[in-house]
This record gives structure tokens, C-alpha cells and sequence, in this order.
């Protein structure tokens, strides 16, 4: 509960900073996406070089840039000052209309709970850094996983894939994918991305600019074993190989 509560909370997040700025540059101009992607790419290549004096001051650069630059745009404050009124809103109606709670007795009844199974996942979500399957063997469980900036790599030659579909689910802002697929397992690809490149197998788009494809396999639609990957990305690059 508390992982979904988490990942609900990010997608909020990136869907009200999303609208915030495509207010600014609406009303507005566009010069606040410029101070945007600088503060990005500082943080993406800050993060890369964390272990070094110059990565850091990059890394904390950009956060406080990227900060600096949302708290100053018009359509934040204008969403604070419509928060501080639904607030006010909503208190004088309750002083208007008060909610009684009266208590709702009923008979008591015995049953059954359906028995469930909570497995923990080989990836888990994070805002920032790099995200991989773990580099021993683990047990494969259906991957979806999100992030802001970071690469993610997906290795399934450490694993044993079941019969059926198997799903592999990536969204991510800026960062790069590679995901590593066994040569007999059939798979599909869903790739949408508004700026990178592609490199499935032998296929490459050196160039993808807003674009949303699908790939698949020959044999996918009657195998017995496959794998169904979905990825979205905002900037960067897919890479899918054989192992």
C-alpha cells in the first residue's frame, strides 16, 4: 500500500509540474524551459559523476535551479493562491453545514479471508540513479517501475522467465533503457518517447522525436514463452539486445 501510495504521489507530482509549465509557456514565454532542461541535464550528468568534487556541485546545481526556477513561475503561485481558496472554501461550508456521525451498528459475521501471496519485486522506484536487476540469480516477477532521472538496465539471463507473458513496464523522464532478452523468448515492444534513440536488435532509429512504435517478434503470437515490454520516456535512448 505504502509503495503505491508513493508511486500515485510521483505521478501526481509529474503531472502537476507538467501542467504548470505548459501554463507558463502558454501565458507566457518559453525561455523557462530553456533554465528547465539546464537544471535537468546538471542533475542527470551530476548524478553520473556523484564520486567526483565537479559532479556534485553540478548535481546540487541543477536541484536548486530546477527548485528556484518552478517556485518562480506564475502558474505555482497562482496554484498556491487557488489552494489557500479551495481551503477556505471548504472550511466555511463546513461551518455551514456540520456532518453528523452517528454510529451504524450491525449484525457481526464470520468470514473467510482469501489467502494472499506479497512477493517482493527485483526493482523497486527511485527518483534519481541508476535502477538494475539484481547481478545474482533472482526469481522473475512481472517488472513496472518509474522514475524522474536515471538509467535503468534489465537483465533476464540471470532468471528464469515462466511460461506465458511476462511484462516489463519502464516510464522515466530523462534516462536511458537497456533491457537484455534471451534469444528463444519472443517479445513485443510498445516504445513512446519524445526525444532519443531506438536500437532494437538489428532495427536503430538514430532519431525518434515524439514518437510512439511498436516492434514484435515473428513467432510472438503463438509462443509459448514471451515477453511484453511497454516503455515511456520523455529524453533518451531504448536499447534492446539478445543474451
Amino acid at each position: 500500500m505504502f509503495n503505491r501510495l508513493r508511486s500515485d504521489g510521483i505521478s501526481w507530482i509529474i503531472l502537476i509540474g507538467t501542467v504548470l509549465i505548459l501554463l507558463e509557456v502558454s501565458f507566457y514565454d518559453g525561455g523557462v524551459l530553456v533554465f528547465l532542461f539546464i537544471a535537468a541535464f546538471a542533475i542527470y550528468f551530476g548524478r553520473k559523476n556523484l564520486h567526483k568534487k565537479s559532479g556534485k556541485i553540478l548535481f546540487w546545481f541543477g536541484v536548486i535551479s530546477l527548485g528556484i526556477n518552478i517556485f518562480n513561475t506564475v502558474a505555482f503561485k497562482f496554484l498556491l493562491f487557488a489552494i489557500l481558496i479551495f481551503i477556505i472554501m471548504r472550511f466555511a461550508d463546513s461551518k455551514k453545514h456540520p456532518k453528523y456521525i452517528a454510529p451504524d451498528i450491525k449484525e457481526t459475521f464470520t468470514q473467510s479471508q482469501e489467502p494472499l501471496i506479497m512477493k517482493k519485486a527485483a526493482m523497486q522506484n527511485e527518483w534519481f540513479g541508476t535502477k538494475r536487476t539484481p547481478e545474482d540469480v533472482f526469481e522473475w516477477n512481472d517488472i513496472n517501475i518509474q522514475g524522474i532521472i536515471g538509467d535503468s538496465v534489465i537483465d533476464m539471463g540471470n532468471t528464469v522467465l515462466p511460461k506465458g507473458t511476462s511484462v516489463v513496464s519502464v516510464r522515466n523522464i530523462l534516462g536511458n533503457v537497456e533491457i537484455l532478452v534471451p534469444y528463444e523468448v519472443e517479445v513485443s515492444i510498445h516504445h513512446s518517447v519524445l526525444a532519443g534513440s531506438i536500437e532494437i536488435f538489428e532495427s536503430v532509429e538514430p532519431k525518434a522525436i515524439n514518437q510512439s512504435l511498436y516492434y514484435q517478434t515473428p513467432g510472438y503470437e503463438t509462443a509459448g514463452q514471451r515477453v511484453k515490454i511497454v516503455t515511456s520516456l520523455w529524453i533518451g535512448d531504448l536499447e534492446v539486445k539478445r543474451i
